[in-house]
């Protein structure tokens, strides 16, 4: 059931918005009624996306093409939602790269590439976005990942990259916090139909083998992670900022795959 008039004239700008969780996100602040930008660096997808927000959810949706490793390109691009919507609530940094590899056949050049993309990019989102928000009561959200606190192989430039978005969300809610605009971040679990999971567990049996290891024993769906993304940007996550906000199911706690019902002597 969802209640429009909590985002009700409020205006958001979601990064990396054309496809996956970060789609889901864009579409549930839309149904929440939010008039949303998203912004790819695919133009078409971008298009695409924001008519599939429109025709869904019967809200206003614009798109922006911008690759997030260019300032001033976010910067104008977020101008033009400004243009279109006046200051922003809600700013979403989900734009992310990621390939899997162990460290030694890791490029430079591929290593550096994932950091400017989640990284840099997050900052260029939120600095920019820090301009173009209405203040006091603004919500800048990143979207991190449990690599960031959990050491995974093959991942070692994506560990770095998320650990760093992190550290810069902590930071940035303790500067910007006297001006009333709260940093959180998002750090989603396995969810269902999305590239990363493909990515991680291309066979049946390698994700069965995963969500055997989720407390709640499923995948999680976008709208998971856009109904968190409410919490974070309604007054009802007023007094939250700083908070890396955990939406997996309990994966990260540990091996679930053990049955905890069954007891043993």
């Amino acid at each position: 059931m969802y209640e429009p008039e909590i985002l009700r004239n409020r205006s958001a700008y979601v990064s990396g918005g054309t496809s996956g969780i970060n789609l889901g996100l864009a579409k549930t602040l839309a149904r929440y009624g939010a008039r949303v930008c998203v912004a790819g660096r695919d133009a078409a997808k971008a298009e695409r996306a924001a008519s599939e927000i429109a025709a869904d959810t019967g809200g206003e949706a614009l798109y922006v093409a911008v690759d997030v490793r260019d300032y001033e390109g976010v910067e104008a691009s977020m101008q033009q939602a400004v243009r279109r919507y006046g200051p922003l609530d809600i700013v979403v940094a989900g734009a992310a790269g990621n390939f899997f590899a162990p460290a030694v056949s890791i490029s430079a050049k591929g290593f550096k590439t994932v950091i400017d993309i989640d990284l840099l990019g997050t900052y260029h989102v939120f600095r920019a976005g820090f301009d173009a928000c209405r203040k006091p009561g603004a919500s800048l959200i990143a979207i991190t990942a449990g690599q960031a606190v959990k050491p995974m192989p093959y991942q070692a430039h994506v560990c770095a990259a998320k650990a760093g978005i992190n550290a810069l969300v902590r930071t940035l809610a303790m500067e910007w916090g006297p001006a009333g605009v709260r940093v959180n971040a998002i750090s989603p679990g396995p969810i269902e139909g999305t590239e990363g999971l493909k990515r991680l567990a291309p066979t049946a049996a390698e994700q069965a083998a995963i969500r055997a290891r989720v407390a709640l024993r499923r995948f999680g769906a976008p709208e998971d992670i856009g109904n968190a993304a409410i919490y974070l940007s309604c007054p009802l996550g007023g007094y939250v900022t700083g908070t890396i906000l955990d939406v997996e199911g309990g994966f990260q706690l540990g091996d679930a795959s053990a049955d905890c019902l069954t007891p043993t002597r």
